[in-house]
């Protein structure tokens, strides 16, 4: 039983270390579909985690801070479009130049705003995305196996949690069942073919980045004003490139995706448990390198361990229109 409450407490942890990466590779699912590469999540996230924490703190309503994150999280994605779809720059280029705006950005205001180190003050409880307890939580906790996995992981996760994973099923409705989906993985592929049939490929990828821009504003709130109490600085910590390792493990698709991420959180979730803990026969394990396992993941998976990974074809060339 020891055991299982252990597994039950890594599972929750799983949760709720998933969710900014699920928001994110769903994010950029929809950029890259349409030919868009977007190296610029990790900046959009962080942006969009300052302006969450930011306007929480000033209004005490963490859906204005959500609000405000998505705002902020789609102007960077119209700054990314603008430079890599209308002046048909390059495209990871324009993705670093935000990263690197955000990242000094945030810290900058943070400071001029709060005076305290580039953070933002602490959320109260009233400002931040509380617990959900689902029907029967409490009820069921006692019941062997099944109530604690639904007391502790199922139930008791905030708001966002259980949007991440409606979002999964939605954004595979709309790539794959509505019109606009076709279109848009059309434009990543064949963006002349699209053209040729009247449509226009500059506003599909627009629409494309600007959905991208809404998913990140959903991730950002999420470290902030739920995961966290607060903005700290460089809070996103390279969980926007995980979620692209993520992305091209699961081969471009919304469920792989979801799962993907519920691994890179699960890993991550085991480094945070073996902290101080020792290994049998070998004894206690610097921490350091539990904390490295996500990111060595993501290097393994990124040299091409995972079998062929074929990203769109047209991904990440600006399209010229044919005279």
């Amino acid at each position: 039983m020891m055991y299982y409450d252990t597994l039950i407490s890594i599972l929750g942890s799983t949760i709720r270390l998933s969710i900014p990466l699920i928001f994110t590779a769903l994010a950029g699912l929809f950029s890259e579909r349409a030919g868009v590469f977007d190296i610029g999540l990790e900046g959009k996230m962080l942006a969009s985690a300052f302006a969450a924490a930011t306007v929480a703190y000033l209004t005490g309503s963490p859906w204005l801070g959500l609000l405000a994150a998505i705002g902020t999280s789609v102007a960077f994605s119209a700054l990314h479009g603008f430079a890599s779809i209308t002046n048909r720059g390059n495209q990871i280029i324009s993705g670093v130049a935000i990263n690197f705006l955000v990242a000094g950005l945030t810290v900058v205001l943070g400071q001029a705003w709060f005076s305290q180190g580039g953070r933002t003050p602490q959320l109260g409880a009233d400002a931040r995305f509380g617990a959900i307890v689902l029907p029967g939580a409490d009820a069921v906790r006692s019941v062997p196996i099944i109530g604690p996995l639904y007391a502790n992981v199922i139930s008791g996760n905030n708001a966002l949690t259980y949007l991440a994973f409606v979002a999964v099923p939605l954004c595979w409705w709309i790539l794959f069942r509505t019109r606009f989906g076709l279109r848009l993985r059309a434009v990543g592929e064949n963006p002349g073919a699209v053209d040729t049939a009247g449509i226009s490929v500059t506003w599909l990828r627009y629409r494309a980045v600007l959905c991208a821009g809404i998913l990140c504003g959903f991730s950002g709130a999420y470290l902030s004003t739920a995961q966290s109490a607060a903005f700290i600085e460089n809070m996103s910590a390279g969980k926007g490139y995980i979620a692209l390792a993520a992305l091209i493990f699961a081969k471009w698709k919304p469920v792989p995706v979801m799962f993907a991420c519920l691994l890179f959180g699960f890993l991550d979730a085991f480094a945070n448990f073996m902290q101080g803990k020792a290994v049998p026969f070998i004894g206690e394990v610097p921490v350091q390198f539990f904390q490295a396992l996500p990111y060595v993941l993501t290097c393994i998976l990124l040299a091409g361990f995972i079998g062929v990974a074929h990203p769109p074809k047209a991904g990440g060339v600006p399209y010229t229109k044919e005279r």
